[in-house]
């Protein structure tokens, strides 16, 4: 069965100054990874070089053993990778069912032609939304945001979900119900997700393997069942 996404090699820079060297994994349908480190060791710049926000200055990225190396950010949405970026980046002055319809653009895909509705599971996984779907989403809490933007991703019916530090500023009981969210989204919806996280104790509940940056390059990775989060410890806290 031919992998979900194949990074080869990959390396990015900003100008002139390199941030990622050499990184190489795969994802299967299904997985669930967590990327680890320092601040400033290129966890945010990987992700946004497998989303084509940033191009890839060297290496190789595939998607179901197709190259998509050169592919611009809405084409990669359209082909079934989805994003939630550290910050969130919600609309804040449309409402919180318009800011999901915006998600529905990634659907202009073969076989997705034509309008369509933000689809229930969104609001199965996030019930909460749908009690708050004609609020303004700049008024909402931090937690209620960081919903709308994971349920925004998904609208868009991903194979895979990227996310950049989805607990930060969020309260223990909604990241919680995020957590949950997401284990239903790999094992009913088969989604494989990359997550950027620094809290640990959420990286090794939900996470199957992880990997460990240092300088832009992955220095160690393993398997969570197998390794204890106090392994990598000194290698993530700043």
């Amino acid at each position: 069965m031919t992998d979900l996404m194949n990074l080869r090699s990959v390396s990015a820079a900003y100008g002139k100054g390199q941030v990622l060297w050499d990184v190489a994994f795969d994802l299967k349908a299904g997985d669930a990874i967590t990327v680890l480190g320092r601040n400033g060791v290129g966890k945010t710049t990987l992700i946004r070089t497998i989303m084509g926000q940033l191009a890839a200055s060297g290496g190789h990225i595939y998607w179901h053993g197709d190259e998509i190396t050169e592919m611009r950010p809405h084409q990669r949405s359209r082909i079934g990778i989805g994003f939630v970026p550290q910050g969130r980046h919600i609309f804040p002055h449309l409402t919180v069912r318009e800011n999901l319809e915006v998600g529905l653009s990634a659907l202009a895909r073969k076989g997705f032609e034509g309008p369509r509705a933000v689809p229930e599971m969104v609001f199965d996984l996030f019930p909460k939304l749908t009690q708050i779907a004609g609020r303004k989403a700049g008024v909402l809490s931090g937690g209620e945001q960081q919903q709308l933007a994971i349920g925004r991703a998904l609208a868009g019916q991903p194979q895979l979900l990227l996310l950049d530090e989805p607990t930060e500023g969020i309260q223990p009981n909604i990241v919680q119900q995020i957590e949950d969210a997401l284990r239903r989204v790999r094992t009913e919806l088969n989604v494989a997700i990359l997550i950027v996280e620094q809290n640990l104790d959420f990286a090794w509940s939900f996470a199957d393997r992880y990997l460990v940056m240092q300088r832009g390059r992955i220095v160690k990775e393993g398997r969570t069942a197998q390794d204890s989060a106090d392994t990598v410890a000194h290698l993530v806290h700043v």
